[in-house]
């Protein structure tokens, strides 16, 4: 029994010991495993944690992105429209400064109206005096009375003068008869001169086509950094709309826009476009370019035969290959009018090559009336005088459109042939609509000021001649309303050239005698 017990005992012992190693195996194994569970939750917290960096940080990337883009294109707009009122600023100090060069202008030439009227007045004064004395010196001599002091004063006067007045018209009649042959082509010129007129405009545009639309992508570049590479090496703006397979190319400078125009007709067949390229091309095309003009230029004054030329003379008239006026070609049109001047002078027993030297020369300031201010007539001028030139020749430059007088027939003669060259059909594209529209529109600004009775648009609209009402207006209004008109034909019209304003104011007394 005791036996038994302690068997019992024993047994009772040996299975609470196999209960608590198994239960000491399985809380380890818990606990291993939990261990695993952890280490898992935590190698998968990692991964979510970097992750999240990682896409924090490609979103951060693309809004800064999207920021320094939206801050370029702002950028961008400023300095467009900083450039725009830069422009329009330039505008109006260039108006302001020929506003304070007229005002100079005018105020000398009243200036010098003064100094003339205190010296008439002071010789009127002196003259009186002398007559004066003169009477005196014959009342104390003679002991004539006033009366008749002055009437033997007058006749001795009179006496004089008749003998003066006789030698006088016998040498006009004599200068007359020597200058009868040179009046005589004057008016064959004038004749001529009077036959029709011209007008010039400029056209600021080109065309370059592309052989397919993808072509305007590859132009485009980037972000537009290949245009802007080409309007930054060029000086011009591209133009890329909806039209196919075209971009247009608008500048204002001829030469401009032919460097662009050839630049992108290379790039395109060359095929690689990169700002790198862009400004290699463009170097060359503007060293070649310089060259031909330069060859246009010598290749133009010996087929004429005019003789030699200086060296910058020859290169603006090559320039004037590039220049258009209503769609003619400036270099075609001064040689043409050069061809005709000397058809012209061979006619009339004058100098044919100074004729065609002056025909050729006469439109010079064309060729930088972009770049400089003044019109092509002063720009002409000046560098006709500057090189050289003839004074027949700078007299046919600065006389052709009517500014000054010709003081030669030479310059009649390229007037002449400047205005026939325009003139002849298909030279020009004006329409006839559009040329009477633009007189009516002349004509009727200056009827629509008080105590202008008339107004004639003559000579194809480059002068407007007035005739107002010597009632309403007098002298001195005259000048208030001469400068109205001219200021309000420069803001409502669009025209070429220039426009002069004459006024005319007549007067008439009639009398009947019974």
């Amino acid at each position: 029994m005791v036996q038994i017990i302690i068997a019992g005992i024993v047994g009772v012992i040996i299975g609470v010991g196999i209960m608590w190693a198994m239960a000491k195996s399985g809380l380890d194994r818990n606990t291993t495993r939990s261990r695993l569970i952890i280490d898992e939750a935590n190698s998968k917290a990692e991964t979510i944690v970097r992750q999240a960096d990682l896409d924090g940080q490609q979103k951060v990337y693309e809004m800064k992105m999207k920021a320094e883009k939206e801050l370029k294109d702002q950028r961008s707009k400023v300095q467009s429209i900083e450039n725009r009122l830069l422009r329009r600023e330039d505008s109006l100090n260039f108006r302001e400064q020929n506003l304070s060069n007229t005002e100079k202008k005018l105020a000398e030439k009243e200036k010098q109206a003064d100094n003339r009227l205190a010296n008439l007045s002071k010789m009127e004064s002196e003259l009186q005096e002398k007559i004066d004395q003169q009477i005196e010196v014959l009342q104390q001599v003679a002991q004539l009375s006033q009366e008749d002091a002055k009437a033997e004063l007058m006749a001795a006067v009179e006496k004089k003068t008749e003998k003066e007045i006789a030698t006088y018209l016998r040498e006009a009649q004599e200068e007359a008869e020597t200058k009868a042959a040179d009046e005589a082509r004057n008016i064959i010129a004038l004749a001529l001169q009077r036959y029709s007129q011209d007008e010039t405009i400029e056209r600021t545009v080109s065309t370059v086509t592309l052989p397919s639309e993808d072509m305007k992508g590859r132009i485009i570049g980037r972000e537009g950094r290949n245009i802007k590479a080409i309007e930054q090496a060029t000086g011009v703006d591209l133009i890329i709309d909806d039209t196919p397979d075209v971009i247009t190319i608008s500048c204002f400078d001829p030469i401009r826009r032919e460097v662009a125009r050839q630049s992108l007709e290379i790039l395109i067949k060359d095929g690689r476009i990169q700002p790198g390229r862009i400004e290699e091309v463009v170097e060359k095309v503007r060293r070649d370019l310089d060259d031909t003009i330069f060859r246009i230029g010598n290749d133009t004054i010996f087929k004429l035969g005019i003789g030699r030329m200086n060296k910058e003379l020859v290169k603006l008239v090559g320039r004037m290959r590039f220049r258009y006026s209503y769609g003619q070609n400036g270099l075609a049109h001064s040689v043409e009018v050069a061809e005709m001047a000397g058809m012209m002078a061979a006619e009339l027993g004058l100098n044919q090559a100074l004729a065609k030297r002056a025909g050729l020369l006469h439109d010079i300031g064309k060729a930088i009336d972009f770049e400089q201010e003044g019109s092509h007539v002063e720009l002409g001028v000046k560098y006709a005088k500057k090189y050289g030139e003839n004074p027949i020749v700078i007299n046919s430059i600065e006389s052709h459109h009517g500014d000054t007088a010709p003081q030669d027939i030479i310059a009649v003669i390229v007037a002449a042939a400047d205005t026939l060259s325009a003139a002849r059909p298909g030279a020009r594209y004006e329409s006839l609509e559009g040329y009477i529209e633009r007189l009516e529109n002349l004509e009727k600004i200056a009827l629509g000021f008080e105590g202008v009775d008339k107004a004639f648009a003559i000579q194809a609209g480059r002068e407007i001649r007035i005739m107002v009402k010597p009632e309403v207006v007098d002298d001195v209004t005259m000048v208030k309303t001469a400068h109205d008109i001219r200021e309000k034909i420069e803001n409502e019209l669009t025209y070429p050239g220039q426009i002069k304003v004459t006024l005319i104011r007549e007067v008439r007394v009639n009398e009947l005698a019974k």
